[in-house]
Formats: structure tokens, sequence, C-alpha cells
């Protein structure tokens, strides 16, 4: 739960607007990456300055800036004095516990999105990525280098589909398309992975399985709070009468919402096979106890009328006419691995065994 506060303890008191980088630190400088394009011709550009991206307001091309990296609070205010962001949008960038979200305003619209992504270690990555869509630009702001755009970044370059001529915000759908498509391989990961857990729980329940199944719900819950919001992020932009956002443009999104539609759904699924796995785990540790118990059972019930017949013989009165026979010994051996057999016979047959 400290981790779904951390936003709000890094600026107490501090007055609206004020740029105070909320995520982890990282030593890394700021990237800068900036592709000018249009129908006929690209530009690419990488590790570039703050001054390189003055271009912004030019109505010949379209540019996507790329900065990865957030800690660096200069260069959000660079970057929001050349395109007039409002104080409180410049805040919501660098405070990484933003909820998904779209607002409009004049110029541009902003929205905020979760990327998500498995560690090398598999464990769930959930990065927040911001937009600034204006006019002729789009501006992606990513807490860390690595993103899952390069499908976005191969189309531009090789002037693949319509993602040339359709203009900014076709190119804000597309990096949110990809973003929501990623959703679907972290999905795929998670029902492979429940799916294998679901297995090795029936064959052989361990508290180490336990462990994994909370570990994972703890992943499903971040899941589902990412995406949870999308449904009202992309339903107001596709009410939206910005003209910003071409009629065309808004079909598309239809998609897209009906994807994030599928992904939460499915989230639901998951969160509600994890909570099943928890009473298999215990149900299978349950029968395994009564297997154990059954077996001790069975054991004690084949060895009582044995445990009998030693304690009587082993009794030293001297009046036991048994104690003289030449064959006694043989003779108790023989009834109690007659009685021994019989049990065990007996048991099988009532498939006890």
């Amino acid at each position: 739960m400290a981790s779904l506060l951390k936003g709000r303890i890094k600026k107490p008191g501090l007055p609206p607007g004020s740029l105070v980088f909320t995520g982890e630190d990282v030593s890394a400088p700021v990237d800068i990456s900036i592709i000018n394009f249009n129908e006929k011709s690209l530009d690419e550009k990488q590790q570039v300055s703050l001054q390189d991206c003055e271009g912004l307001s030019d109505q010949s091309v379209y540019t996507w800036v790329n900065v990865n990296g957030l800690h660096d609070v200069s260069i959000i205010e660079g970057l929001g004095a050349m395109v007039d962001l409002h104080p409180l949008i410049m805040e919501a960038l660098v405070n990484v516990d933003q909820r998904p979200r779209f607002e409009e305003h004049d110029a541009y619209f902003f929205i905020v999105m979760k990327m998500l992504q498995f560690s090398e270690d598999q464990k769930l990555k959930i990065e927040q990525v911001s937009f600034i869509v204006g006019d002729s630009y789009v501006i992606s702001f990513q807490e860390y280098a690595g993103d899952v755009f390069e499908p976005v970044r191969h189309r531009l370059r090789h002037g693949k589909g319509r993602i040339r001529k359709l203009g900014a915000d076709y190119l804000a759908y597309t990096l949110i398309d990809t973003i929501v498509d990623y959703y679907f391989n972290v999905i795929e990961q998670f029902g492979e992975h429940i799916e294998s857990l679901e297995d090795r729980l029936i064959e052989n329940p361990e508290r180490e399985m336990l462990l994994e199944i909370n570990a994972m719900k703890r992943e499903v819950i971040l899941l589902r709070k990412s995406v949870w919001p999308l449904r009202e992020m992309l339903s107001a932009m596709q009410r939206s009468e910005s003209p910003l956002i071409k009629k065309k443009t808004g079909a598309y999104l239809r998609d897209v919402y009906d994807h994030t539609i599928q992904v939460v759904d499915m989230a639901e699924t998951f969160r509600d096979l994890l909570s099943s796995l928890t009473d298999l785990y215990m149900s299978s540790l349950s029968q395994k106890m009564n297997e154990v118990m059954q077996f001790l059972t069975i054991v004690g019930a084949i060895f009582i009328p044995l445990t009998f017949i030693a304690g009587v013989y082993g009794m030293n009165f001297q009046n036991m006419p048994e104690l003289q026979w030449p064959n006694g010994y043989p003779i108790a051996m023989a009834l109690m691995a007659l009685i021994g057999g019989g049990l065990l016979l007996y048991f099988k047959q009532k498939r006890w065994l």
C-alpha cells in the first residue's frame, strides 16, 4: 500500500504546479529523440538537445518528440514553455503515480497511460507514459529508456500504412494502440503461468506455490489498476469534440476501446482464477493430509491384531500351555502373517489402498 502513495509522500505542502519527480532515482541522463515526417519524407534524430525541439510549430511536417527520463524537471519546463503547457499538466508529467486519463485544452490534449512489460526476471514492470498531442506534434514522456514503440518507428521509417498521412492524432492513436496490444502479451504470459501453476498444484502442492499465488495476485491487481481507467479515457476521447481529433481517428479509437474491454475482462478472470487456485491449494493440501492419515490408519489397523497376539504371548504366566508347544513360535508367526495379509487384501478390495 505504501507504494501506491509514494507520489503523495514526496511533496507535502507544496503549491499546485510544483515540479517534483516522484519516481525512482535515476542517474542516467535524459534522452530525447525526434522524428519529423510527412507523407514523402522522414528525418530522425537521436540524443538531441532541448534546443533542437523548437520547431514544434512547423506545420509542414508532423513531429514526434520522445523523452526518456523525467527526473530532470528543467527539460519538462523547457518543453512545456515551447507548447505553453499548463503548470498542472507539467506537474502531472513528473508525478508518475497518475491515474490513466484524458484532458482537453485549446491547443493540445493530454493523455496518461501505463505501459506494461515483463522485466528480465519475469516481474511485471509498470511505467507511466504521457502524451502531449497538438495539431502537428506528439510529445511522449517515459520514465525509463526502452519501450514498446519500435514497431511504430519501423512503420514510420518505411512509410507503411497510413501513419505518415493522417497526422498527429493518428500517431497518438497508434502509440496508444501499441501499448494496449502489449497488454495482450502480458495477459498471455499470465495465463500460461496460471495454467502451469494449476497443474503443479494438482500434482504436488507446496508452500512455495502459495507464495507464488499471492505474488501473482498483487501483479494482477496492479494490472487491473492500470487498465481499468483506460475505458473512461478512451470513451472521453471518442466523445471529444476537439478539432485535434479527426473523425477518421475516432473509428480507430473505438477499436482500441474494444481491446481494452477484453483486457479488463481477462484481468477480472485471472483474479477469480487466482482466488480459486488458493482454494485449490488448500483443498490439495487437505487431500494430501487425508491420504497420509488414511495410510497411517490402515497401517495401524493391520498391526493392532498383530500387536494383540504378540502382547498375549508375551505374558509370563506359568500356566499357558501354548508356551510349551514345540511349534508355538512358527504357529504364532504364521497366524500373524495370515491376519496381516488378510487385512491387506481386504483394504485393497475396498480400494482404500
